[in-house]
């Protein structure tokens, strides 16, 4: 293994290591302590993109399509989203979020946030290593969008 490879395997190691330690803190602030990570995450998928089907849901989300239609009746029985036919395929069903849902994942993302900014706060970094922290965020952002 050369040296940049060698590199590359230990970056990765660390960003997955910090990633999964980070993840893991901030899950823990949600605004309703009954709903999955698997429920908020087509949650704030339909909040960002809209209106979509199971099909393209479970694709976003890789998950089975059957598994993401057991996640997505259990958000329509907590009125979180609401499933219309589909106006050029009457077979097809449209899934949108209501405005509780809506309000689940805004609430979700202010707790998280503010846990953050609160860990940030703590640890008296400088305008230099926020600078840094928000270009390794953008640079992980790449990662995970492809």
């Amino acid at each position: 293994m050369s040296a940049s490879e060698e590199a590359l395997h230990l970056t990765a190691t660390d960003l997955r290591m910090a990633t999964f330690r980070l993840a893991r803190r901030l899950r823990c602030a949600r605004a309703a302590d009954s709903m999955s990570d698997a429920q908020l995450a087509v949650l704030a998928t339909l909040r960002m993109h809209g209106r979509r089907t199971i099909s393209a849901l479970a694709e976003h989300e890789r998950v089975t399509a059957p598994s993401m239609t057991s996640t997505v009746d259990g958000l329509e029985k907590q009125g979180f989203v609401a499933r219309t036919p589909d106006e050029e395929d009457r077979r097809r069903v449209q899934v949108d979020i209501t405005e509780a849902g809506t309000e689940i994942v805004v609430e979700t993302i202010r707790r998280r946030d503010e846990l953050l900014a609160d860990m940030l706060r703590e640890l008296d970094y400088t305008e230099v290593e926020l600078e840094t922290l928000r270009a390794a965020s953008e640079l992980m952002r790449r990662v995970t969008d492809r």
